[in-house]
C-alpha cells in the first residue's frame, strides 16, 4: 500500500466531560476518494477541523506523505496542500467565478501598476479558464457575480477554486446537499475529475449510496471512535448503516 497523503494516529478531542474523538486513526491515500462517514454526532465534523487545521488535538499525531506535521490554523493547512470546500461554499456572491477562484490569491501586474494594487485581470481570466477547461466544468458566463449562478455552478466553482490551490487532499462537506439531480450528477463527475488530476479528495456525507457510487475508501466514526477503514468494494448500504449504527457490518453479521 502507497504511503497515506495525510493519516492521523491515535487522534483524541476532549471538551470538559465530552469524549468528541477518542484514539481516532485516519488515513487518504493518494488520487483517491475516501468516504468519511458517521451518524450525527459521530465526531466527524471535530475530526476534519483537526484535519484541516480549524482545531488541535488533546493527543495523538497527524503525518503528512508520512512525516509529522502540526497545523495551528487552517492557513497552516493551506500551505501544506489542504483546502476544504464547506457545505456553506465561502464563495463572494457578488464577485466573479475568476475573481473567486483568486480570492486570496489576486494577481497583480507588474511594475508600478502592481505596486499600486492593480490586479492582472487578463492572467486570472487566462489561467480560470484553463482550470475550469482541466475540470470539465461549464459555466453560463465568467463575468457575471456567483450568486446568479445555479446551485451546481456554484458548486463546481468552490470545488475548482479548492482544486487550484491544493496541493495533495480536498475535504468536501455534503457537496450534493440541497442539488437536483442533474446538478448532482455533474458535481460527482467534477469530483471524479478531480482525483483524476491527482488529488485525495475526503468526501463526507450522509448520502449512503451515492458514498459507494464515488468513493474508493469508507471511513467510520462511531460515538467519537474508528469502527471501520475498508474498502467501498463489495459493500452495500445496509453495511455502511450497520457500520455507523452498531460498529458491525451486516453482511458479515448475516454470513455469520
Amino acid at each position: 500500500m502507497s504511503t497515506p497523503v495525510l493519516e492521523a494516529k491515535g487522534i483524541s478531542r476532549h471538551f470538559g466531560g465530552v469524549r468528541a474523538l477518542e484514539e481516532v486513526n485516519f488515513r487518504v491515500l493518494p488520487g483517491e476518494i475516501c468516504a468519511l462517514i458517521g451518524d450525527n454526532g459521530a465526531g466527524k465534523s471535530t475530526l476534519t477541523k483537526i484535519l484541516s487545521g480549524a482545531d488541535r488535538p488533546d493527543s495523538g499525531s497527524l503525518l503528512l506523505d508520512g512525516e509529522a506535521v502540526t497545523f495551528d490554523s487552517p492557513g497552516s493547512a493551506q500551505r501544506h496542500g489542504i483546502s476544504t470546500v464547506y457545505q456553506d461554499l465561502a464563495l463572494a456572491p457578488e464577485l466573479t467565478p475568476v475573481d473567486n477562484l483568486f480570492l486570496g490569491h489576486e494577481e497583480l501586474r507588474g511594475g508600478l501598476a502592481g505596486k499600486l494594487g492593480m490586479l492582472n485581470r487578463a492572467s486570472m481570466r487566462h489561467r480560470a479558464v484553463e482550470q475550469f477547461a482541466r475540470l470539465g466544468v461549464n459555466l453560463r458566463s465568467l463575468s457575471v457575480p456567483v450568486s446568479s449562478l445555479s446551485g451546481g455552478q456554484r458548486q463546481s466553482v468552490a470545488i475548482a477554486r479548492a482544486a487550484m490551490w491544493a496541493g495533495r487532499v480536498i475535504f468536501m462537506d455534503e457537496p450534493t446537499a440541497a442539488l437536483g439531480v442533474v446538478q448532482t450528477e455533474r458535481v460527482l463527475h467534477l469530483i471524479r475529475q478531480v482525483r483524476e488530476s491527482g488529488l485525495a479528495v475526503v468526501l463526507i456525507s450522509h448520502n449512503m449510496p451515492q458514498v459507494l457510487d464515488i468513493a474508493d475508501r469508507v471511513e467510520v466514526l462511531r460515538l467519537g471512535r474508528s469502527v471501520a477503514q475498508m474498502s467501498t468494494k463489495g459493500l452495500r448500504v445496509d453495511d455502511l448503516v450497520s457500520l455507523m449504527t452498531s460498529g458491525t457490518r451486516a453482511s458479515a453479521t448475516e454470513e455469520a
